[in-house]
């Protein structure tokens, strides 16, 4: 007899395995309205993070379809469709645990680049930052994002440090995840101007970098960190907000 590995699903996995069995037998049909995340988080006894991470990989395969303002709807909940959201929330990073580690590890890296970096490295910057900002709209997110990975990637070869680079350089590219990248989608534009907020943060850490001032360099990346801690930890019913671990650091 052949035996398969045991391995604990994650928390957002449990979560999509419960709303795809609601889906499935019915409570929630085609066309339908889920819970608000807070509603599911207290029904599940779950962080709402845990909730829209869920969600998120749901919203990527196409079982839902998140409509901003309003909330989430019953789409196509076929088979292979359930199997591939699944599939994604397993075989991906959480997108908590980027964060969390992109907080702490990031800082320092502005703060090496803003002492090593070259002039060849501020052009760099420069104009991967004006691109940023052209495309900080909703019609513009994929290309957004990618050249947000783009700003990033060059910060690391600015700093100039090939230990650090192989430290970064999978957490960075975890922003090619689908999961990912529909889990930052929904609070980039949770406000009006949530993508230009963002794009504008780049801004700052580039000018301290450019200054040559390492203390301001990460200072401006920790903020950017804390910023999207808190805007996906963020819960409207308790008007509370979780502290990121890496605050104080």
């Amino acid at each position: 007899m052949r035996f398969e590995k045991v391995r604990p699903a994650k928390a957002s996995t449990v979560v999509a395995q419960q709303l795809l069995q609601a889906i499935k037998v019915g409570t929630f049909p085609v066309g339908g309205r889920l819970p608000s995340e807070s509603e599911l988080a207290q029904m599940m006894g779950v962080s709402r993070p845990t909730v829209r991470e869920a969600l998120a990989a749901l919203a990527a395969v196409g079982v839902i379809e998140s409509r901003p303002g309003i909330g989430n709807f019953v789409a196509n909940p076929t088979d292979s469709i359930v199997r591939e959201a699944l599939v994604l929330l397993e075989n991906e990073a959480s997108c908590l645990e980027i964060m969390e580690a992109r907080g702490l590890l990031e800082p320092p890296v502005a703060a090496a680049a803003a002492v090593k970096r070259t002039e060849e490295d501020i052009q760099a910057l420069h104009d991967i930052f004006h691109r940023m900002l052209s495309l900080a709209h909703r019609e513009g997110f994929d290309q957004y994002f990618d050249a947000d990975k783009e700003f990033h990637l060059a910060l690391v070869e600015a700093a100039g440090n090939d230990l650090l680079a192989s430290a970064l350089l999978p957490l960075i590219n975890t922003m090619d995840q689908h999961l990912y990248r529909e889990f930052t989608r929904k609070y980039y534009f949770k406000d009006e101007r949530g993508i230009t907020s963002v794009a504008e943060l780049h801004g700052e850490i580039l000018k301290a970098i450019q200054a040559g001032d390492p203390k301001l360099a990460a200072e401006a990346m920790r903020r950017h960190w804390v910023r999207m801690w808190k805007l996906v930890q963020d819960d409207d019913t308790k008007n509370e907000t979780v502290e990121p671990p890496f605050l104080d650091y």
